[in-house]
């Protein structure tokens, strides 16, 4: 018997994603980034699917009023452990009806499965179509193994990240690691003038994820310093066995400043000290697309060694005909986008 109930006590919900058969970390199932959504507005349902009064899933439900539409979001979710299609189908059952009574047009989910994994069954559950989305929420990433010495993974980099990482720590750059309000004010002028220069949009929500995560302990900036100014800062979650570089800026005109390649080996660094077993880089270029906005990008995060992953893609649940005005317009911002 499967019994879907809120769940509103914190420590039940993060003893489940605490498991250790959870590999990949469901950054945005976790409860902090629901106390994240929150603050910047957003309303959000928890619930948990209990099968023989076992706990057997967690979803966390965003509910989403954006001007292409109104949908509800299981950013990778919904969280089964072990997968269980009894109880993936009771959970879709439910969501569509919580969608129904607010009149929302589509429930979206990316449950965090690795691609390869992906249950065709499931896949075809409740009338799920691909999303016309571009792959965003780290749906292709790229990680590294963390559990190695430090000699091996400075062996394994390519040949080049390494040369610029030694060549950093003799240009006397400073690597401050805070969790304070006002350095997350000077990471985000420089992360909003990079916006402004690459052309995407800004995430909102970064100085209350500093807040939220880093209240546990499971955030913190680093900022580079050089020559008495803050020339670059990254942002890293550290959640569950994982270490996540989830932000980063970097100032225009120091190009011969290996700041960013430092930041980030710092940040793995760290992430070893608190005996985390994977470090991942986020989001990179699907290998298919040379055209696609993060190939700059993923050429920098490849080269500190690793290897790609890749998660199902993003499903819709279409529940009205307004869903077709959601499609069209995301459609089109993904082929304008490059992606």
């Amino acid at each position: 018997m499967i019994k879907i109930i809120e769940i509103d006590e914190k420590k039940i919900w993060d003893e489940f994603l605490d498991k250790k058969e959870i590999q990949f970390f469901p950054l945005f199932q976790s409860w902090n980034w629901g106390e994240v959504q929150k603050q910047t507005g957003d309303e959000l349902l928890r619930v948990g699917a209990y099968k023989n009064n076992k706990l057997a899933a967690v979803c966390q439900i965003i509910d989403i009023h954006a001007k292409r539409g109104h949908y509800l979001h299981l950013r990778h979710g919904p969280v089964l452990v072990p997968f269980d299609s009894a109880v993936f189908d009771a959970l879709l059952v439910y969501v569509k009806k919580v969608a129904c009574q607010k009149k929302a047009s589509f429930v979206r989910l990316s449950p965090l499965v690795e691609k390869s994994q992906a249950d065709k069954a499931m896949l075809s559950a409740g009338g799920m179509i691909g999303a016309p989305i571009h792959n965003m929420d780290a749906q292709v990433c790229w990680v590294l193994d963390i559990t190695k010495p430090e000699e091996q993974l400075l062996k394994e980099m390519r040949k080049s990240h390494r040369y610029l990482i030694r060549k950093a720590q003799g240009m006397n750059i400073t690597i401050r690691k805070t969790k304070g309000a006002s350095s997350i004010n000077i990471f985000l002028e420089i992360y909003k003038d990079l916006s402004g220069r690459k052309h995407f949009v800004p995430h909102k929500g970064i100085k209350e994820e500093l807040d939220v995560f880093g209240k546990e302990d499971q955030a913190l900036l680093f900022l580079a310093e050089y020559k008495q100014k803050v020339i670059g800062g990254t942002l890293i979650l550290f959640v569950g066995n994982n270490a996540i570089y989830h932000h980063g800026a970097s100032v225009e005109g120091y190009r011969d400043v290996p700041v960013s390649y430092l930041l980030q080996w710092e940040a793995i660094l760290e992430a070893k000290r608190r005996d985390k077993k994977l470090y991942n880089f986020w989001g990179i270029a699907p290998s298919d697309s040379s055209r696609h906005p993060w190939q700059g990008l993923t050429l920098f995060k490849t080269g500190f060694g690793g290897e790609k992953k890749e998660f199902l893609h993003a499903q819709d649940i279409p529940l009205s005909f307004w869903y077709g005005k959601n499609y069209l317009v995301e459609y089109i911002r993904k082929l304008q986008r490059g992606y």
